[in-house]
């Protein structure tokens, strides 16, 4: 599902006037504070010696919500007319409900499959190519995906070098890293089923892993390897330890403030000569703005209580919708200083390991590693729309008939503090290994991440950068 806008009026509409339409046009006539970024530009503009971009695209996959739904993952594969198909999951949920769910499902629809469970939680580029070597291996025509983001994202790598066999590994890997080549080839159907509420890997184009020689987080960005359907369960969220909600939940929480502060789309540059270049992180757009402040009043209900009570279906199941509608949201705005930051938190880590996680190696959850800078970075970026950051303030509780507009960083880094510190999260990035010593090394890590940094409102330089690591040392 694609909308492109241009800017035009109702009354020219690039596209029919349906549900979309009217969301956008909503959007973009509303002078409320959501939508208060100046969004319009002229009719028919030519891109042509523009220097930022003129259009923003919405790419999302489909999604099929309800308690339950798992069970029909086996007749999608049969009305794709799937005959050899990819299982991809964990080792340990390989052991839990989900899977056995879906695969029963693939054997009662007698759907021919082979499970892969070798996937590493927190990918690295060496995870990722076990994966694709299997996937080259055992000609697939199509793939299920049943985890959490680890599993989702190394399932989309699999399917897209699978799909194009002769590429060099870096060739689609974002540039400064790697390549950065489009797309160009058709994929095998992908049918993600998430089982953590957190990262929206279901909607988006993205797949995210560690390239251990840098030490760095990097990535796969590309509308083409979206999944093609997510089955949205929320009797899978059941079994979530509270630490993997917390943490899961924490990255919903900052897609959502990210995508919601992000540089509006037309001020990003350079302006795309070709439609197919235009990056899936665009900038925030009227129609992202709708699904990331829904999303950030799910999580200020819901999460405390989600990660409190395991038997709280109502709390979990909102989650789980908040992580969908977050993705929609990020997945086509992007993301920026938190997310740019925590790649080298998650890359360096020393010998932390997290609460709750089965793992074998030391491991920063991708959540806690993005949560850790939040309240740094949104007092550093508020002098950039205040109005968003004050929004977003009182959305997580704060009073803001009497703010002002230089107090919406503090306001809100504020209410993050209280947030993280009532769901005891660790005392700042001192409190997971780091110390002043290492914020050189964090900076050098983040320095590559220029795909998700630009976005940031505010430009940041490399004492910048150094500044906010210090000032997340500590929360408390």
């Amino acid at each position: 599902m694609t909308l492109e806008s241009s800017g035009s009026t109702l009354g020219q509409l690039p596209f029919p006037c349906g549900f979309w339409g009217f969301l956008w046009y909503s959007a973009c006539r509303c002078q409320c504070p959501t939508h208060s970024h100046t969004y319009s530009q002229a009719p028919g503009l030519s891109p042509s010696g523009r220097t930022t971009d003129y259009a923003f695209e919405m790419a999302v996959s489909n999604i099929r919500y309800g308690a339950g739904v798992t069970k029909e993952v086996g007749m999608d594969l049969q009305n794709m007319g799937a005959k050899n198909v990819c299982l991809m999951t964990d080792k340990n949920l390989s052991r839990l409900p989900p899977v056995q769910v879906a695969m029963d499902s693939l054997v009662k629809n007698g759907i021919h499959f082979q499970v892969y469970d070798n996937v590493r939680v927190e990918p690295t580029d060496a995870s990722f190519m076990d994966a694709i070597e299997f996937a080259k291996k055992g000609a697939f025509d199509a793939y299920v995906a049943v985890g959490g983001g680890s599993t989702m994202d190394t399932c989309k790598a699999a399917n897209l070098y699978a799909s194009s066999p002769n590429s060099d590994f870096l060739d689609y890997v974002n540039a400064p890293i790697g390549k950065g080549k489009p797309v160009c080839m058709p994929l095998k159907p992908l049918i993600a089923v998430p089982t953590t509420s957190g990262t929206g890997s279901e909607t988006t184009g993205v797949a995210i892993f560690d390239y251990e020689h840098l030490k760095v987080k990097t990535g796969i960005a590309s509308r083409a390897i979206k999944p093609t359907l997510g089955l949205v369960d929320p009797l899978h969220t059941l079994h979530m330890p509270g630490q993997v909600v917390a943490n899961s939940g924490f990255d919903v929480l900052c897609h959502a403030l990210e995508s919601y502060t992000a540089i509006p789309y037309h001020m990003r540059s350079p302006c795309p000569s070709n439609p197919i270049t235009r990056p899936a992180y665009q900038g925030s757009n009227p129609i992202s703005d709708l699904w990331a402040v829904h999303a950030l009043r799910i999580v200020a209900k819901y999460l405390k209580r989600a990660v409190r009570n395991p038997d709280d279906i109502e709390a979990r199941s909102n989650m789980h919708l908040a992580s969908t509608f977050a993705g929609i949201g990020f997945g086509n705005a992007g993301v920026h200083l938190c997310h740019g930051m925590s790649y080298p938190i998650s890359g360096l880590v020393k010998t932390y390991k997290a609460k709750d996680y089965d793992v074998d190696h030391p491991l920063v959850p991708h959540g806690l590693s993005v949560v850790l800078t939040s309240p740094a970075v949104f007092t550093f970026t508020a002098q950039m729309f205040p109005e968003r950051h004050l929004e977003a303030a009182e959305i997580l509780g704060a009073d803001i008939r009497s703010a002002r507009t230089q107090d919406a960083g503090p306001m809100l880094a504020d209410r993050l503090r209280k947030f993280l510190f009532e769901l005891d999260v660790d005392d700042g990035l001192a409190a997971i290994g780091y110390s002043k010593a290492d914020i050189p090394a964090l900076v050098k890590g983040t320095l590559p991440q220029e795909r998700v940094t630009k976005l940031a409102p505010r430009p940041q330089s490399e004492e910048d950068l150094s500044a906010l690591f210090e000032a997340a040392m500590k929360l408390y």
